[in-house]
């Protein structure tokens, strides 16, 4: 079974065929991704590479970890499935961590002294 590996802090020069080139010296290589900025079109200096199975991406993790590849040591480890970087729900909690303490501030206000904080605090959030 294919196994897919995060390559990161790659040097924004190295090109997919050169990372092929690199990892095809442990095994088979399925395919290539250097990961770009949708707007500009750069690099954003990580890809990844999918090995044909896992003794093979396995060997390429231990080989390639930390070495130098055009200037920059790579870091090179199992790519985590997508469902678990949780771009759109992490940003969610953190908004929602943000409301509970605007909702301190507020609390706070109706203490008396701390009014002037309170009042602060809402027109920095607003």
């Amino acid at each position: 079974m294919a196994k897919k590996l995060y390559v990161g802090n790659m040097s924004y020069s190295t090109t997919e065929a050169r990372l092929r080139e690199v990892f095809e010296a442990y095994g088979e290589v399925t395919s290539v991704n250097v990961v770009t900025d949708r707007e500009t079109g750069r690099p954003r200096g990580f890809a990844f590479v999918e090995m044909a199975n896992d003794p093979e991406a396995q060997a390429a993790i231990a080989a390639l970890n930390g070495k130098d590849l055009d200037g920059r040591d790579l870091n090179v480890a199992e790519a985590r499935p997508s469902e678990g970087r949780g771009g759109g729900g992490g940003r969610g909690g953190f908004g929602g961590g943000g409301g509970g303490g605007r909702g301190g501030y507020g609390g706070g206000g109706g203490r008396g002294g701390s009014g002037g904080s309170s009042d602060r605090g809402r027109r920095s959030s607003w």
